[in-house]
């Protein structure tokens, strides 16, 4: 891997008050746990909709990857045993740190809702086991910062679930970028864009209606997990991306695969300021979450990204970088970078995709080899809380600043505003 990569994960050490803590992997170290051609065994943790994509990953790539799944932990215990009817697993749990007693596991993949990410994960890497944990990372920006640390502490990795990091186009770019071909960057826009239909987004009515009754053997108290304690609500439990407590709605469901792009090609990491605007405008059914959305970040190194996510229409925009000497457009083919007149600059034909089974090869080499991971936890770090501040300028009507000293946001008419980049940034 090439030097501006070990740099940036440095960079990202440092402003995460972790480099002291850390040592590079090598591939010594992996073989002492895991030789090069074990089988690598598997939970999950986890077992609805997003869940069984990655079980279908899971069995799609068994064979070929010599993988075995051992355990399914669901708290419906209905989906938990028919997660492991699919995957081949032996153990059905209803309980997740039970997978977690399981020694023989290497790795669990985490596909719960968003607010029981951090708890697992920490639970995790305190057993001993890799991650792959859904985007986004965790629920809330100290959330994020408890995670990074625990895996500073572990040196076990977490790969990040934005799948998006499995196309070689941002990797590719970050290096075009810090070779000079766009000069001074300035600006990013990128988009998440759909239409719903009259249910409006992340509803279920062929599934879940007001008196949809609870299932006898779901544990509500199990999935409600850290959140507050309400009772039984059909729509909390299956349409939980439009409610606060369990989610970000479309900041961090959607636009977290969509910002972590331009944060891996550009080697961002914490804002200095973001604004979330939007509203529920067209679906005002009890979600406590905006339907339409839109958020600008301001980095200190001087530049902003724009995000666009109306869920109302789906006409987008280019995703494109935009610099001094000229401008990166990223295409279903790659990116191809041109000057102000049209002149070709450079171009990058990608390989991988937006692909679950990449994503988990990338998180089995790593494991193996010492692959570098595609999306590590610095880059989780870096969504969450672009993410969270969005939706906290929005939730709030304030912009929301960063807070380098405390690592935390604020409202920023608490700080002084600088116009100027800052240095090392």
């Amino acid at each position: 891997m090439s030097a501006p990569l070990n740099v940036s994960r440095r960079h990202f050490l440092e402003l995460t008050g972790a480099a002291a803590a850390t040592v590079a992997w090598t591939a010594d170290s992996y073989a002492k746990i895991l030789g090069a051609n074990d089988r690598i065994n598997v939970g999950f943790i986890g077992a609805g909709g997003m869940a069984n994509a990655h079980m279908d990953t899971y069995n799609n790539l068994k064979e070929k990857n010599n993988l075995q799944a051992i355990a399914v932990a669901d708290c419906w215990k209905t989906r938990a045993e028919a997660g492991a009817e699919k995957t081949g697993a032996a153990h059905t749990l209803t309980d997740y740190r039970k997978v977690l007693d399981h020694k023989e596991i290497d790795y669990v993949t985490i596909a719960t809702p968003e607010h029981q990410h951090a708890h697992m994960t920490i639970d995790a890497l305190d057993a001993g086991k890799a991650v792959y944990c859904e985007k986004p990372m965790t629920h809330t920006i100290p959330e994020a910062l408890a995670v990074m640390k625990k895996q500073t502490e572990t040196k076990l990795p977490i790969q990040v679930g934005v799948q998006s990091m499995s196309d070689d186009s941002y990797i590719s770019a970050r290096k075009a970028i810090e070779g000079g071909i766009l000069g001074q960057v300035v600006q990013a826009q990128i988009e998440y864009v759909r239409r719903y239909g009259e249910q409006g987004p992340f509803r279920k009515p062929s599934i879940c209606q007001d008196d949809t009754p609870k299932p006898d053997d779901l544990n509500w108290n199990d999935w409600l997990g850290p959140a507050k304690k309400v009772d039984w609500n059909p729509h909390h439990y299956f349409e939980w991306r439009n409610y606060a407590a369990y989610s970000g709605g479309v900041a961090t469901d959607l636009f977290i695969h969509r910002i972590t792009r331009i944060m891996k090609a550009l080697n961002l990491v914490y804002p200095r300021r973001v604004v979330g605007m939007g509203g529920i405008w067209q679906w005002p059914d009890g979600r406590d979450l905006p339907d339409n959305f839109e958020m600008i970040c301001e980095y200190p190194r001087g530049m902003t990204v724009y995000v666009l996510g109306t869920m109302s229409n789906r006409v987008g925009i280019d995703h494109l970088i935009r610099g001094y000497r000229g401008t990166m457009y990223f295409t279903p083919e790659g990116w191809v970078a041109k000057d102000k007149d049209g002149k070709v600059l450079g171009e990058h034909k990608k390989t991988g995709a937006e692909d679950t089974h990449l994503h988990h090869t990338n998180l089995h080499n790593h494991l193996r080899n010492g692959e570098e991971l595609n999306c590590p936890v610095e880059l989780g770090l870096a969504g969450t809380t672009a993410v969270v501040m969005a939706n906290e300028s929005w939730r709030t009507g304030q912009m929301m600043g960063w807070d380098k000293e405390n690592k935390k946001m604020v409202p920023c008419h608490t700080q002084k505003h600088n116009p100027y980049p800052e240095k090392d940034s």
